[in-house]
C-alpha cells in the first residue's frame, strides 16, 4: 500500500490506483466499530441514508463488500476486518500529519487561522482581533470561511486552529467549546409572504412551510435548522438545499422556502425584499467558540483568552440541543 498527497482540495489516499475520500474510511471504521448503522450514523452525525452510500461507494472503489447487513445484524467479511486496522492506521497518521504540520505552518508563519462559515457579527471578531493582538502583537489572525457541508467550519478536517460554529457540533468528543451567544431562533421570508407582517410567529404555524436546508453532511446542525426536534415527529418538507449564506437569499429571493436563523444573523444580514420575523415554540441557537481536545498550544490559549474571560475546556454533551 502506498501513500500519496491528494490533490488540491482534497482529502484521500490512494490504495493501488484506487483514489479513496479519508471520509469514507472514516464512516467504514464507526459501522465496523459500532456493527450497527443506526449507532455509527449517531457517532458521525449523518443520516443513515447517507452512511449507507457512502459505504457503497467505499465498496464500489476498492471492489469488494465489507460489510454483510440485514435486518437484525451487521458483521464485516474477510476484506473488511483485513481493512479496518489499516484504516485506523491511516487515519491516526492523518490526523497526526495534519497537526504536526499545522503546528510548525502557524509557528512559523505566526498565523492563526479562525474558521467560520457565516459572518458572526456581534463584535466578536474585533474583540478577538484586538485581545490577541495585545498577547501577540507580532501575529496574524488569519479567517477561513468555509460552506455549511462542514458544520465544524474547518475544524474537524484540521483546517483551521479554532472556529466559530453553530451547536450541535458533529464529533463532538473530539472538540472542546465557549458558548459566544445564545439567541432566539427567527425565521426569514419574502416581503410578499402571508406571514411577513407578523410581529412573532408560533412554529406549528411554520410546519407546512418548504424549508431551505444545510447540506446533509451537515447532520444534526442541518435537523437544528429545521426545527425537526419541535415537529412532533412531522418530517421537514425542503424546498432547496444551500451551503452558504449568498445561496440562502438567492433561495428566498426566488420563493424556494423559509429559513430559520439566531436573531443576531438576522440583523447582520438584513436585505431588501426580506423580512425576518421571531419564532416562538424553538429552543435558543447557541453559537461557539470551538477547538480541538487536547490543543494546549500556548498561541492557542492566548486566542482564546482575547475572547473568552474564562476558556476552560468544556466538552458539548450529546444530549445537547
Amino acid at each position: 500500500m502506498r501513500i500519496r498527497p491528494p490533490p488540491a482540495g482534497r482529502r484521500g489516499i490512494t490504495l493501488g490506483r484506487v483514489d479513496v475520500h479519508l471520509r469514507d474510511l472514516r464512516y467504514f471504521v464507526a459501522i465496523a466499530e459500532e456493527l450497527s448503522f443506526t449507532r455509527a450514523a449517531e457517532r458521525l452525525f449523518i443520516s443513515q441514508p447517507a452512511l449507507s452510500k457512502q459505504l457503497k461507494q467505499l465498496e464500489e472503489l476498492l471492489r469488494v463488500r465489507l460489510v454483510i447487513r440485514d435486518r437484525r445484524t451487521v458483521a464485516l467479511t474477510e476484506a473488511g476486518r483485513a481493512l479496518l486496522p489499516r484504516a485506523r492506521d491511516l487515519l491516526q497518521a492523518w490526523d497526526e500529519t495534519q497537526r504536526t504540520v499545522s503546528d510548525a505552518a502557524a509557528a512559523e508563519a505566526s498565523v492563526l487561522t479562525v474558521g467560520l462559515s457565516t459572518s458572526v457579527g456581534r463584535g466578536l471578531l474585533a474583540d478577538l482581533r484586538a485581545g490577541f493582538a495585545e498577547r501577540r502583537p507580532t501575529w496574524t489572525v488569519r479567517i477561513r470561511q468555509v460552506n455549511w457541508d462542514d458544520p465544524t467550519a474547518g475544524l474537524a478536517e484540521g483546517e483551521v486552529d479554532v472556529a466559530f460554529v453553530w451547536l450541535p457540533i458533529p464529533r463532538q468528543e473530539a472538540f472542546t467549546f465557549q458558548v459566544v451567544a445564545e439567541e432566539p431562533r427567527w425565521v426569514a421570508v419574502r416581503d410578499d409572504h402571508p406571514l411577513a407582517g407578523r410581529e412573532t410567529v408560533a412554529f406549528d404555524e411554520l410546519l407546512d412551510e418548504p424549508f431551505l436546508a444545510l447540506p446533509e453532511e451537515a447532520g444534526p446542525l442541518r435537523d437544528f435548522w429545521l426545527g425537526l426536534d419541535e415537529r412532533g415527529g412531522r418530517p421537514a418538507r425542503i424546498g432547496a438545499t444551500v451551503a452558504n449564506a449568498d445561496e440562502t437569499f438567492a433561495a428566498l429571493e426566488d420563493g424556494s422556502g423559509v429559513v430559520l436563523m439566531a436573531s443576531g444573523n438576522a440583523a447582520i444580514y438584513r436585505r431588501p425584499g426580506i423580512t425576518a420575523i421571531p419564532v416562538t415554540g424553538l429552543s435558543p441557537s447557541r453559537l461557539a467558540l470551538a477547538w480541538r481536545t487536547g490543543d494546549h498550544r500556548s498561541a492557542i490559549r492566548d486566542l482564546l483568552s482575547a475572547l473568552l474571560p474564562d476558556p476552560r475546556p468544556r466538552t458539548p454533551s450529546p444530549a445537547t440541543p
